[in-house]
C-alpha cells in the first residue's frame, strides 16, 4: 500500500504503523508535510515554550539506562534551594515564558511531597497565579498527586519509557521500586485527578522492534494522553545498558525513527501537545527546527543554573548550550521560524485535546 493511501485511512492497523516506520528518506518527508498540515488544521502552526528547570538529581530509582540513578556514585548529587528556584521563575516571566516545568529525580517521601506542595504555592504566589506549572516528578501516590493539583500544578509528565512489559523489565530492575503496572496505575491517577497527562518512550532501545514501538504508539491512544515527551534512546557510559550499545541502532537511525513516531501521533492524536526534546537536538544539530516540522509544538529550554546542568545527565553529549543567553533565544526564534512556526510567548498553550474533553464532560 502506497504511503497516500495509508495517510488517508481513516484508522491505522498496526501493519500501517510499521510500515511507516521503515519509510526510507523520501517517503518520510511526505509523512511529516502530511502531520505537518495536520498540526497547523487542529493546533495551528504556533510553538509554546516551556522553561525547564531540573530542580534535583536525587533519584530513588535505579533504572538501567539513567544517568542519574541512584546506582551511580560519579554523580554529584544536588538539590536547588527554592530561592534559586524562584529567581529561575522570576527569569522565565521576565522572557516571556508563561509555563515552567519542574524535573527531578523520583523521590517518594511525606517530606518531599510537602516541600513539593509548599514550593507550587510558593510559584504561584510569585506568579500572582499567572505561570503554568508542569511536573515531572515520577511515581507518587494519588493523595499526592490531588495535592499537588489542588496547590496549581496543571501538567504532569510521567514516561511510560516502553509500554511492552517485557522490555520495561529489560532497562529496569524488577523489584517492588521499578514495577510496570505501579507506573500504569500512576498515569491514571493522574488522569483522575484532573492533570494534563504527559507520557512518552525511548526510541530506539536494545531489542525493541518496529512491533514494541506500534504498540507503545496504540498505548498511549488508548490511554488518551494529552501531551508527549519523546526521544532517541542516547546511551549513557555509567549505566549498565550501556553494555549493550553494540545492539544499537545508528544515531541517525534513532533520529529518524523519533521524527516518523512525532509524525504518527500528531496524525492519530490531532489536538495533543508534542514536546521537540532535547535528545533530538544531541544527534542533530537541526533537532528541534526538524521535530517542529514533523508535527511538535512545545520548546523545553532549559534554564537550570549552569552550576546544576552537568550534573543533571540522564545520557551522554547533551547540548551545552547557554540557553540563559540572548544568543540561544535567537536560536529558538530561528528554529521556529525555519520550522513554519510562530513563537506564541505568555501564553500557556494548554492541550487543546485536554480542554476538549473538559467541554465534552461539561
Amino acid at each position: 500500500m502506497s504511503i497516500k493511501n495509508i495517510l488517508n485511512k481513516d484508522n491505522f492497523s498496526k501493519d500501517d504503523i510499521v510500515n511507516l516506520l521503515k519509510l526510507n528518506e523520501n517517503d518520510s518527508n511526505e509523512l511529516y508535510d502530511f502531520a505537518y498540515q495536520t498540526k497547523k488544521k487542529y493546533v495551528g502552526n504556533f510553538t509554546y515554550l516551556r522553561a525547564l528547570i531540573e530542580y534535583s538529581n536525587i533519584c530513588s530509582k535505579n533504572c538501567l539506562y539513567c544517568g542519574i540513578r541512584y546506582g551511580n556514585k560519579n554523580v554529584t548529587r544536588y538539590t536547588m534551594s527554592d530561592e534559586e528556584i524562584l529567581e529561575s521563575v522570576s527569569y522565565a516571566m521576565d522572557n516571556q515564558y508563561s509555563s515552567i516545568v519542574i524535573q527531578g529525580g523520583e523521590i517518594e517521601s511525606k517530606k518531599h511531597t510537602e516541600h513539593i506542595n509548599d514550593l507550587i504555592k510558593k510559584i504561584m504566589d510569585l506568579s500572582e497565579g499567572k505561570i503554568g506549572i508542569t511536573l515531572s516528578l515520577g511515581e507518587q501516590s494519588y493523595d499526592t498527586y490531588r495535592l499537588w493539583r489542588q496547590s496549581g500544578a496543571k501538567r504532569y509528565l510521567l514516561r511510560i519509557e516502553s509500554s511492552n512489559e517485557e522490555l520495561f523489565y529489560k532497562i529496569h530492575n524488577k523489584n517492588e521500586n521499578h514495577n510496570f503496572q505501579k507506573r500504569v496505575e500512576c498515569l491514571k491517577m493522574l488522569k483522575d485527578s484532573d492533570y494534563q497527562v504527559g507520557t512518552g518512550i525511548m526510541i530506539g532501545l536494545p531489542e525493541q522492534t518496529l512491533d514494541h514501538l506500534a504498540d507503545d504508539v496504540f498505548f498511549m491512544i488508548d490511554l488518551d494522553i494529552d501531551m508527549i515527551g519523546m526521544g532517541p534512546y542516547i546511551e549513557h557510559i555509567d549505566t549498565p545498558l550501556f553494555e549493550k550499545r553494540e545492539m544499537l541502532l545508528p544515531l541517525n537511525e534513532r533520529f529518524n525513527l523519533s521524527l516518523k513516531l512525532i509524525s504518527i501521533m500528531r496524525i492519530f492524536m490531532k489536538d495533543i501537545n508534542i514536546a521537540a526534546s532535547t535528545a533530538m537536538q544531541t544527534i542533530d544539530s537541526e533537532g528541534k527546527e526538524k521535530a517542529l516540522k514533523a508535527g511538535a509544538n512545545i520548546l523545553m529550554p532549559n534554564i537550570t543554573p549552569l552550576q546544576y546542568k552537568e550534573n543533571y545527565k540522564l545520557y551522554e553529549n547533551k547540548p551545552k548550550f547557554d540557553e540563559l543567553s540572548n544568543e540561544f533565544m535567537e536560536n529558538i526564534k530561528k528554529w521556529v521560524s525555519n520550522a513554519g512556526d510562530i513563537i506564541k510567548f505568555d501564553k500557556h498553550g494548554d492541550s487543546i485535546h485536554y480542554k476538549n474533553k473538559q467541554f465534552k464532560v461539561k
